[in-house]
C-alpha cells in the first residue's frame, strides 16, 4: 500500500526523502489516509524549499560567507583536545579551504581503528609505532663524537626497541645503508661511524651526528606525531601530518572512517566526491567552532562549484574565475589588462549572460525581474 502511494510522488520528491517516509510510516503503522497526508505535506514543504527561478544564489552565498567572515577571530592555532596537535582555525583556515591550497598549514589525520584495537589500550604502542615516523634519536640511549679517534659513537636503547617492536639487526642495517660512504664498526653493544678520510675534522663529524639522529627507521613519511584520544567510548588516533595511502595499508586501521583535513590528499585517494564532502565538513567545522550559523546549502553550493569539473579548483584567478565564459567577468576579478588583451587577440565574444558584465556596462542584470523579456505584437505585423 505504501509503495503504491509513494510511486505517485516519484520524480516530484527526491528518492531518499520518499524512502524515509516509507520507513517511518512502517515504524509508526500509519493508515492510508495518514500516509497520503504526510506525502502531500512533504511535497508542499519540498516545493517551498526550492530556489525560485531567477534567484541570485551566487550573490546570496557570497554574502552568507562574507558577513559572518568579518566576525571570525584571526586566531590561527588551536590545540585539538591535546597539547601536542595544533590545527589552523578561524579565517585563515577558511581562506585555505576556499583558495584550495595544495597543502594545509597544519595537516591532520583522524585515524579510526578496527575492533578490538579501538577498545584496548595494550595495542596502542605497536599501532602508533607503525604510523609515526621513528627516527634514530628516539631509540638511542647515547650518541656522541669521539674527538681522539675522530668517529661518531652510539648505543641503542634495547628496552625502547622492544617497546616499539623493532629488530636491532634491521635497525643497524638501515643505519648502514644510510651511511654507505662511511666505515662501520661495533663492539660491546656500541656502534661506530668512521669517516674514510679525516679531512673534514670536527664540523664533518658534527654533520654526521646530526644526520644520524634524523635517519628514519620505521613509520610513515610525514607523520610527525600520533596522539591517542578517547571519543564515544572508542580510541581514535590524531596524527599530525597526512598520508592516507600508507595509513590504509595498516591492517589495524579502519580505512572506511579514517580521514584527513588535506582536501587534495582525500580527493587523490578517495575520489572527487570525497573531496567535495571534506570541503563541506571542514568549512562547516570552522564556522561552527566560531559560533556562526551558515546554512549548509551555501557551503554545499561552493563545494559543488569547486569540484564540478572533476578536480578541485580554488576561488582564485587561476581557479574558478579563469573558467568563466565572460571576458568582462574574468577581467573584473584580477589582472584585467591581461584578460582583455588575450580576448582581443582571440576575437572572443561576450554574450553578457551573467551579473558582473551587465553591471559593468550599466544594463539590467538577467536575474529576478531582469530575467523575463517582454515581446509586443503590433497590429501592422499581424496584417
Amino acid at each position: 500500500m505504501i509503495e503504491e502511494i509513494a510511486k505517485q510522488y516519484e520524480g516530484k520528491i527526491p528518492a531518499p526523502l520518499i524512502q524515509e517516509v516509507i520507513d517511518e510510516s512502517k515504524d509508526r503503522k500509519l493508515t492510508k489516509a495518514q500516509i497520503e497526508k504526510v506525502f502531500n505535506k512533504l511535497l508542499e514543504k519540498y516545493n517551498y524549499a526550492k530556489i525560485q527561478s531567477g534567484e541570485a544564489i551566487g550573490i546570496i552565498t557570497a554574502e552568507s560567507f562574507g558577513e559572518p567572515g568579518t566576525q571570525m577571530t584571526l586566531r590561527t592555532f588551536h590545540f585539538a583536545g591535546v597539547a601536542e596537535v595544533n590545527v589552523t582555525l578561524g579565517l585563515p583556515r577558511l581562506i585555505e579551504i576556499f583558495d584550495a591550497r595544495k597543502e594545509p598549514s597544519t595537516p591532520l589525520m583522524t585515524v579510526f581503528l578496527n575492533k578490538p584495537y579501538n577498545k584496548d589500550e595494550k595495542y596502542l604502542e605497536k599501532i602508533i609505532a607503525q604510523i609515526k615516523e621513528i627516527r634514530v634519536h628516539e631509540i638511542v640511549s647515547e650518541i656522541s663524537i669521539n674527538l681522539l679517534k675522530l668517529q661518531v659513537e652510539f648505543v641503542l636503547n634495547k628496552k625502547r626497541l622492544k617497546e616499539l617492536g623493532l629488530n636491532e639487526e634491521e635497525t643497524i642495517k638501515i643505519v648502514k645503508d644510510s651511511f654507505k660512504n662511511l666505515d662501520f664498526a661495533d663492539s660491546d653493544n656500541r656502534y661506530y661511524l668512521i669517516p674514510k678520510n679525516k679531512e673534514g675534522g670536527l664540523p664533518a663529524l658534527y654533520n654526521i651526528k646530526e644526520r644520524l639522529k634524523e635517519v628514519k627507521i620505521k613509520g610513515i613519511n610525514g607523520i610527525l606525531e600520533v596522539i591517542p584520544k578517547m571519543e564515544n567510548n572508542e580510541i581514535i588516533l590524531l596524527a599530525s601530518g597526512s598520508n592516507l595511502k600508507d595509513v590504509f595499508k595498516i591492517p589495524e586501521v579502519d580505512f572506511t572512517k579514517t580521514i584527513s583535513n588535506d582536501i587534495f590528499e582525500v580527493s587523490k585517494n578517495l575520489g572527487i566526491e570525497a573531496g567535495r564532502q571534506i570541503i563541506i565538513q571542514e568549512a562547516s567545522k570552522v564556522l561552527s567552532e566560531q559560533g556562526l550559523d551558515v546554512d549548509i546549502r551555501h557551503i554545499m553550493f561552493i563545494s559543488d562549484l569547486m569540484t564540478n569539473r572533476g578536480e578541485i579548483k580554488g576561488i582564485t584567478r587561476s581557479g574558478i574565475s579563469e573558467e568563466k565564459e565572460s571576458v568582462l567577468a574574468r577581467a573584473s576579478f584580477e589582472t584585467p589588462i591581461k584578460h582583455l588583451i588575450n580576448a582581443s587577440l582571440k576575437g572572443e565574444v561576450d554574450r553578457l549572460n551573467s551579473v558582473v558584465e551587465n553591471v559593468m556596462i550599466n544594463q539590467p542584470i538577467p536575474l529576478g525581474t531582469g530575467l523575463p523579456s517582454l515581446i509586443i505584437k503590433d497590429k501592422e505585423s499581424k496584417k
